[in-house]
């Protein structure tokens, strides 16, 4: 293991950080309100009793784009952990289909699925991780008979029950940080890094945010509303009718 510095886990925040807030604006800019409303249960907005076309819209930019940041914020963790392990353990991105990372400890070899919290799939989403897990496995055999290979989801935030999964090591949070990194409170000194220029891009954001609000609020009206009020039967005929 090759102790690595705060210095370099800084330095590659910084620099990278900027391409989160870059996605995250262009998912807003390329946004449209037919797709807004295609993907989202109106059924559940319906429910919470929603009355105005602005809280509607809200409502949706805010659950869809949700989703949106938790994909990409995924990707630069996911980045961010290959980073540091290639420095620690001389890890690598691998090649194999639905593996994230490669690395070398103590005479293991091991794959890693890098997802970004613990509760990240469902039971087939998992099935094919260890679907995945198996198929790395045996051409890692076949390239090298006596090669000892543990396969390991890591999450990079959260806590597991149990790390034991059977067939997968399963690491979360701190563990998963320190086993990368070598570093017990790596986990910590990371999120300091992240608010790099946040106040300035989320500025940015907050601009384009009321910029789109206030378009996807008019068109709305104009087109999903009657007398002011909202007009649910069109809504849900537009999401789900054949």
């Amino acid at each position: 293991m090759k102790p690595i510095s705060n210095e370099d886990v800084l330095r590659y925040v910084e620099e990278n950080i900027g391409t989160f807030h870059t996605k995250r604006l262009q998912s807003l800019d390329e946004l449209k309100l037919s797709k807004v409303l295609k993907h989202k249960n109106p059924y559940l907005f319906k429910a919470k009793n929603i009355l105005t076309c602005e809280v509607l819209i809200t409502t949706l930019l805010d659950a869809y784009l949700s989703s949106q940041e938790e994909t990409i914020f995924g990707d630069f963790l996911e980045n961010l952990a290959i980073f540091i392990c290639g420095k620690a353990f001389d890890g690598r991105k691998s090649s194999a289909e639905g593996i994230d990372l490669e690395l070398d400890r103590e005479g293991v070899h091991y794959i890693v699925s890098i997802k970004s919290g613990p509760n990240w799939g469902n039971s087939s989403q998992i099935k094919k991780m260890k679907d995945n897990f198996r198929q790395a496995k045996r051409i890692l055999r076949t390239n090298n008979a006596t090669a000892n290979t543990i396969a390991m989801n890591g999450c990079c935030y959260g806590r597991s029950k149990t790390t034991d999964k059977g067939e997968y090591l399963k690491f979360c949070g701190q563990r998963f940080w320190e086993f990368i990194s070598g570093d017990p409170e790596l986990y910590v000194q990371i999120i300091e890094p992240l608010g790099h220029n946040a106040k300035v891009r989320n500025e940015e954001f907050t601009v384009a945010y009321a910029q789109i609000t206030n378009r996807f609020t008019l068109d709305f009206a104009q087109e999903y509303s009657i007398d002011g009020i909202i007009d649910w039967e069109k809504i849900v005929r537009f999401n789900s009718a054949i």
